[in-house]
């Protein structure tokens, strides 16, 4: 982003993640503010991004993690915009502790992003937006919440899980390709169907049969510790990748890495089928090997040195299983009381 392209008469800026939950919460955003510019960042991008946010009035950010190596710079530069503009934080990330407290971060962790965003935009917004935000939910697993089941009453469930799983398998396989997002998120800001965008079918189409060939991959290379399954460079979708490897590996924990040479490291994208936290574990575990690591208890992602790579996996394991072992003895001592 910089000052050059961006219109003097848009008045508002939007910051929203790339995946699925991220493109609706912006939608919505764009739905509820349509004069504002778009742009997607992440936890380690926002900070570089909002050195450019000045003379914005409104700037709205969703679905985007609070890095809690830059939490405090972060936390000065949001609150420096706040004394001009209106300012709203809204993500269902859990914050670092003793961090952020203002009245312009709006945090539910028992949400997804966009159903957040719809709730605290709703006055400026169509009730039938409520579907961009049932399409989120859907894509980060939180639609058994009870405003989405209460929204799901009023369509037909069968028709927004198709429109739904499209708009999501199309946005994984358009990976950083920003610029397709964003001629996904405009339409959708006027409550457009997916199947209805341009190129949203056909992408879709394609990712899932790239997703089949992966499912494969995964069956025939996974590897196995202890409590964790994973695989290395499986040339595909991160996430679902971790999925197989739980899935085929036969454990509660999946991780898939794919190494990056550029950096030198490992980027991991880890999905969990047991109770273990994975965002407190990756916290903790991460700085250890010089990495870090965080994200939702069932769902989190983390960057390691190549170097501390094997180490990290197996102090991974180790602490997955002891907290497996700490939370059965807890709930044998509950069910003895």
């Amino acid at each position: 982003m910089t000052r050059s392209n961006r219109p003097e008469r848009n008045t508002s800026l939007i910051l929203t993640h790339g995946d699925s939950d991220g493109v609706c919460s912006g939608a919505i955003a764009k739905s509820a503010y349509p004069d504002a510019d778009v742009y997607f960042t992440s936890p380690v991008g926002i900070l570089d991004e909002l050195q450019l946010a000045d003379g914005y009035k409104n700037i709205i950010i969703c679905d985007i993690a609070v890095d809690e190596r830059r939490c405090n710079d972060l936390f000065r530069r949001l609150e420096e915009l706040a004394q001009s503009s209106n300012l709203i934080y809204i993500d269902h990330h859990p914050l670092p502790e003793d961090c952020f407290s203002a009245d312009w971060m709006h945090n539910d962790i028992t949400v997804c992003s966009s159903e957040l965003t719809y709730k605290v935009l709703e006055k400026r917004l169509s009730r039938d937006i409520r579907r961009v935000a049932i399409y989120g939910a859907i894509g980060d697993y939180y639609d058994n919440t009870p405003s989405v089941r209460e929204w799901l009453r009023d369509w037909d469930k069968r028709s927004l899980f198709f429109q739904a799983g499209t708009l999501i398998q199309a946005l994984i396989f358009a990976g950083r390709n920003y610029d397709f997002k964003r001629k996904v998120l405009l339409p959708l800001s006027h409550d457009r169907i997916p199947t209805e965008i341009p190129n949203v079918l056909r992408s879709a189409k394609e990712g899932a049969s790239l997703e089949e060939t992966l499912r494969i991959h995964v069956k025939k290379d996974v590897r196995t510790l202890a409590n964790l399954a994973y695989v290395v460079d499986p040339n595909g979708y991160m996430s679902k990748s971790a999925i197989y490897a739980a899935s085929y590996g036969g454990k509660g924990v999946g991780l898939s890495a794919e190494y990056r040479h550029k950096r030198d490291v490992y980027d991991m994208s880890l999905r969990s089928r047991d109770s273990v936290d994975l965002n407190m574990l990756l916290r903790r575990i991460a700085p250890l090997f010089g990495g870090s690591g965080g994200g939702h208890s069932a769902a989190a992602g983390a960057r390691i040195p190549k170097s501390s790579f094997e180490d990290f996996l197996r102090e991974l394991d180790k602490a997955i299983g002891e907290e497996k072992s700490r939370l059965k003895v807890d709930a044998n001592g509950k069910e003895s009381q």
